[in-house]
């Protein structure tokens, strides 16, 4: 026997490292794949898309949008009273921003002080400031904002989107989720749930851990070369169609099948887009990468960029904690702080390089905050009426939709629901959130259930 030809048993052996084992343990299907290479192949949309990609910017615990993108004097001018109706906590004493609020741009868009190098792309965005969702509650609003319930297991936005329009890239994750929320939902919240296991996310990083040290375990294998692996990949391969051969139907395997190739292709390109070494001293500047404050989420962002440009169709950031119950002076102040900077910088570098036209950038939290104090110095949940933002992607620029009361209790002005905005979002790329669905349980299944309204008038 040729020493240095593996056997059979060897080749099987080496799976416990290298692309075998990150095929498993961030790839590999946990239900049935339905041909699974089929669901990653580039599809068709249904109708010209306006955007191509999607970076989701997730403020985890819920931004108060009275202190943020939605300017209301009336609730300064009233700080310190008690409010007058039953239905918006009676007697809790009103509490009006700490922070100022100015126009910006041509556009004239209301911006608090929180923000002021997003405030300079003011002509960028568009402001929904009528977003309503089901429950004041952070594991249900994270659910119902990620997935479209808060009941029930189903996919995610991103793997909805991976389902319906495929991927752009053969060598890198269609779906990403950087430093992704476990705190409310856990892996639901990137999950592909009844969809084909190909659809669901690769997570990058993990709660605290600053994203410059997130690695993908064992993207390389020590033990054998790229022609080798390439060897060990056929004779599995080989074994687990056999098995589908026999057997016409195996909950896993196709999954599997794909995930080892995906993972094999990853060693080369995946660390690449992450290696952000060769980027240029006025894009860290950008990015605000040199600064502690700002230098982790500016991380993310750039990974963002990067992925986009690379072909990844939909990329998450998160960022937490927002969930300011008392402190929220210190704690939105830190907060804005290290995610203003960064932001700005993405959509400016985004805009110099041709990408911000086709890539739909979406920022906002599971729900707002209530315009009375709590805790003297804090806000407490709303689901009634917050605000969220997005940019590019054929969004109207420059443009404030909705409205809540003077107070900013509830959405009042062209309420926009949870269903509305997946069902806008799906719009932009192509697809109908009517027609996309997956035979599940019996029934066709799609992201807005039954719900759902085309926001036409943010669509430039």
């Amino acid at each position: 026997m040729n020493p240095l030809k593996p056997s059979r048993r060897q080749l099987l052996k080496s799976l416990s490292s290298g692309f075998g084992y990150l095929a498993f343990a961030g790839l590999a299907a946990q239900q049935s794949s339905a041909n699974a290479e089929s669901v990653l192949a580039t599809k068709r949309p249904h109708f010209r898309p306006r955007a191509r990609n999607v970076i989701f910017l997730f403020m985890s615990g819920g931004p108060s949008h009275v202190d943020t993108f939605d300017h209301k004097p009336e609730l300064t001018a009233a700080t310190g009273k008690t409010s007058a109706s039953p239905g918006r906590n009676f007697g809790a004493r009103l509490m009006g921003s700490p922070w100022s609020f100015r126009q910006h741009g041509e556009s004239g868009l209301w911006v608090s002080e929180l923000f002021p190098r997003v405030a300079e792309q003011a002509d960028e965005l568009c402001i929904l400031k009528g977003m309503q969702t089901n429950l004041p509650a952070h594991s249900e609003a994270t659910l119902m904002l990620h997935t479209g319930s808060s009941q029930f297991i189903r996919p995610s936005l991103g793997a909805w989107t991976l389902y319906g329009l495929g991927s752009e890239s053969d060598n890198l994750p269609g779906f990403v989720a950087i430093k992704p929320n476990t705190f409310s939902g856990g892996s639901q919240n990137y999950g592909s749930a009844f969809l084909p296991s190909a659809c669901q996310a690769t997570p990058i990083g993990q709660g605290r851990q600053p994203v410059a040290q997130a690695r993908i375990g064992n993207i390389r294998n020590p033990r054998l070369s790229e022609a080798l692996q390439r060897r060990q990949l056929d004779l599995i391969q080989s074994m687990n169609r056999g098995l589908l051969d026999r057997e016409g139907h195996h909950p896993g395997v196709d999954g599997v099948i794909e995930s080892y190739e995906l993972a094999f292709r990853m060693q080369d390109s995946l660390p690449t887009v992450l290696d952000i070494a060769g980027e240029t001293p006025s894009t860290r500047i950008l990015y605000g990468l040199d600064e502690s404050a700002t230098a982790d989420f500016g991380h993310q962002c750039l990974l963002a960029r990067r992925m986009v440009e690379s072909g990844v169709r939909f990329v998450e950031l998160t960022h937490s904690n927002w969930d300011q119950h008392r402190d929220l002076r210190t704690g939105h102040e830190e907060n804005a702080r290290a995610v203003d900077q960064p932001i700005a910088g993405l959509l400016t570098d985004l805009r110099a390089r041709g990408l911000l036209e086709e890539t739909l950038v979406i920022w906002g939290g599971e729900f707002g905050r209530t315009p009375h104090g709590q805790n003297e110095d804090g806000r407490d949940h709303n689901s009634k009426g917050f605000c969220v933002w997005m940019a590019g992607g054929g969004i109207r620029p420059g443009f404030a939709y909705g409205a809540t009361d003077e107070l900013g209790y509830e959405a009042v002005e062209n309420p926009v629901h949870i269903h509305d905005l997946h069902a806008t979002i799906l719009h932009l790329l192509g697809l109908n959130h009517e027609r996309l669905t997956y035979r599940y349980a019996g029934r066709d299944m799609r992201l807005t259930d039954i719900h759902g309204v085309v926001q036409d008038a943010i669509i430039s």
